[in-house]
């Protein structure tokens, strides 16, 4: 044992005490404002239906499409490789695991459109389609043929089709009270979100309806749907999208890009309007710096390139919507959208590459951090924090399983929360 060192201050007690009173208002408005990741399951992705198109069957239909699709132009694991450049490694656990997910789970989160992809129909036409897409859902939920989140996108804030959105809502909301409650996987979304009133707007609508209904305050959350210049940037030159997700008062669950009508809006020629265009960067750097510590997931848009037609065709399609998908994780953005069965074989698939060839890497690192032994690489609490949040969402969407994670790591899923999230910890596990 060495000398004991003596310890000596400086300072009065009160000097701490005193800061701290003075940073007390801080840091309750760091709570409020930056609670962290919110520690539920995030879906890798969206899938549109129309409102006259929804049915019974839609989720297990695309699956089967989905399916086919693999059959009649990928029908093994040598061939997908092939079009999509994954190595021999990962393609025959990448295949398989794709064909398993498209026969148990093929859509992780559904939004029954009222938007655009549904258009302007007669009021009488759209009340009963948004009673429909309720029972149907309630149904679905009962019957557990759901997917693990569904709910509408209604029309937008704006003054030409505002009445016509919240009646929407209110007929959809109030079918699934009707039929037995709201589910647990409700999700909404807001399109065309340009002034930050408009999120206000939102946020007054559901607590009247919460009120209305004897559901308790704030059960009802919502997305807002980033798809003008100036839900980005205000006219007074600050980042809009930050002020709407405090407007949420604490409602918002996602931000989510959208491709076209943003790239639209400024301009951008329809043959360059892509999710890997300068200005969709720009937009979904804003968003994610925007949402960072708030609990706001950002999700990417969609190509509207589809596979369909010759097998060549379809290649082509699915290397570009691999590729985008690819890019996007790399750059932290873990959702987008999918508008085709087509596109459900290349988003579990480069979303399975992603996580299983880091798998063994980030496993190694985690576990070498928690059990203090060192390794090849220095890594800090953040940096444990996100390799914890890698293996979490690789096991949630399937690419990973609970039991060679564990293998892996010696660390069980709640280990796994306790780093990625000290809330995650008090969760249930959500994946299956």
């Amino acid at each position: 044992m060495g000398q004991q060192e003596k310890v000596a201050t400086s300072l009065a007690g009160a000097v701490s005490e005193g800061i701290s009173a003075s940073l007390a208002p801080v840091d309750a408005e760091l709570a409020r404002r930056y609670p962290g990741d919110p520690g539920t399951r995030q879906p890798v992705h969206t899938v549109y239906v129309p409102g006259d198109l929804f049915a019974a069957d839609t989720i297990r239909s695309w699956g089967d499409q989905a399916l086919a699709a693999l059959d009649e132009h990928a029908p093994d694991a040598a061939s997908l490789a092939a079009v999509l450049g994954l190595s021999d490694e990962l393609a025959a656990p990448v295949y398989d695991r794709v064909r398993a997910k498209l026969e148990r789970e093929p859509v992780e989160d559904l939004r029954i459109d009222f938007e655009d992809g549904y258009g302007g129909r007669g009021d009488a036409e759209e009340d009963a389609h948004a009673a429909r897409a309720a029972r149907l859902i309630s149904e679905a939920y009962v019957r557990g043929t759901a997917a693990p989140y569904m709910g509408i996108r209604m029309k937008c804030m704006e003054a030409a089709v505002r009445d016509r959105g919240i009646r929407t809502l209110d007929i959809f909301l109030t079918g699934l009270v009707e039929s037995g409650g709201l589910p647990g996987g409700l999700v909404l979304t807001l399109p065309k979100v340009t002034y930050t009133e408009q999120v206000t707007a939102m946020v007054r609508l559901l607590e009247e309806f919460e009120k209305a209904r004897g559901l308790d305050a704030g059960r009802i959350g919502f997305e807002i749907q980033i798809e003008t210049s100036q839900s980005i940037l205000a006219a007074d030159g600050t980042a809009a999208v930050a002020r709407m997700i405090d407007a949420a008062d604490g409602r918002a669950t996602g931000l989510h890009y959208g491709t076209f009508d943003y790239s639209a809006c400024l301009g951008v020629s329809a043959a360059y309007q892509a999710g890997d265009h300068p200005a969709a960067d720009h937009a979904k750097a804003v968003m994610q710096v925007a949402a960072a510590g708030t609990g706001v997931r950002v999700s990417d848009g969609s190509t509207n390139v589809l596979p369909v037609g010759t097998t060549e065709k379809v290649h082509d399609a699915w290397r570009l919507h691999y590729g985008l998908t690819r890019r996007a994780l790399a750059r932290a953005y873990y959702q987008g959208w999918d508008m085709h069965p087509g596109h459900l074989p290349t988003r579990y698939a480069a979303v399975f590459a992603f996580y299983r060839e880091g798998f063994e890497q980030a496993a190694a690192r985690l576990s070498a951090y928690a059990g203090h032994t060192g390794g090849d690489v220095m890594d800090e609490p953040a940096t444990a924090k996100a390799l914890s949040g890698y293996l979490l969402r690789g096991i949630d969407c399937g690419a990973l399983d609970t039991a060679e994670v564990a293998r892996l790591t010696g660390l069980t899923r709640d280990d796994l929360n306790g780093f990625a999230s000290p809330r995650r910890g008090d969760l249930t596990a959500t994946a299956k």
